[in-house]
């Protein structure tokens, strides 16, 4: 069974709620990061999650077996300029710590399985989000340029998410690709049908992006790709 955070360390995030909320809405409304969109039909085979590594605890694990709705495969990329990281050092400093990447008035990373100030494979974090959910993920790849983390039991979705960076000329590319389903039929309504959720997952990973810019020391380059492909249930 995952592990959660201290009731205390709870209480603490909860309280940052009702500003959490306002700020956030205030910087989606006023982003001037540029945001270039696509969307398109999936294909069952070609968009679906990789496999979990052999030897990956399974225990709590949700997969997109486990959800409801449409699948989504997702990528958000931004390219980097002047900063003198590689690959390897990027993906170091964010797994180190990765509360150092999130819009923390709106979002918290804390980890509940493993060792402060780095990451290995079974390692457990809860990402609070303003409302009454959790997000329990847990490590089950981590290379020298990139992470992946699986949802486990009572996560809004069902699914993977990998972060990773490599080279492409002088420019540094980081990448976020997620392979996901709503976690139930409520989280499907808000993410499918009102929009709300989809709307704020966008919002949270578009900000981590920007911050991991901001943590190289370097510049974006032409702004964020956000590519969407949607496999029907």
């Amino acid at each position: 069974m995952p592990r959660k955070p201290s009731p205390w360390r709870r209480l603490t995030t909860a309280t940052r709620w009702p500003v959490g909320v306002t700020l956030t809405s205030w910087r989606y409304l006023w982003r001037t990061t540029p945001m270039h969109r696509t969307e398109e039909e999936g294909d069952p085979g070609a968009d679906a999650p990789p496999p979990l590594p052999g030897g990956v605890s399974l225990e709590e694990v949700q997969g997109p077996g486990d959800g409801a709705g449409p699948l989504f495969h997702r990528r958000y990329r931004t390219r980097i300029r002047e900063t003198g990281h590689t690959p390897e050092s990027l993906i170091a400093l964010v797994t180190e710590n990765l509360d150092r990447v999130a819009p923390r008035e709106f979002a918290s990373f804390q980890k509940v399985g493993g060792d402060e100030g780095e990451m290995r494979v079974g390692d457990e974090f809860v990402v609070r989000m303003p409302g009454p959910w959790d997000g329990p993920v847990r490590v089950v790849e981590r290379t020298p340029c990139a992470f992946r983390l699986v949802t486990l039991a009572s996560h809004l979705e069902a699914g993977q998410i990998e972060f990773r960076a490599r080279r492409e000329g002088d420019l540094l590319v980081f990448e976020i690709e997620s392979w996901a389903r709503s976690g139930d039929r409520l989280s499907n309504l808000l993410y499918t049908h009102l929009r709300m959720a989809k709307e704020t997952q966008l919002h949270m990973w578009i900000s981590v992006l920007e911050r991991v810019a901001e943590r190289s020391g370097g510049r974006m380059t032409d702004g964020i790709e956000i590519h969407t492909r949607k496999v029907a249930a």
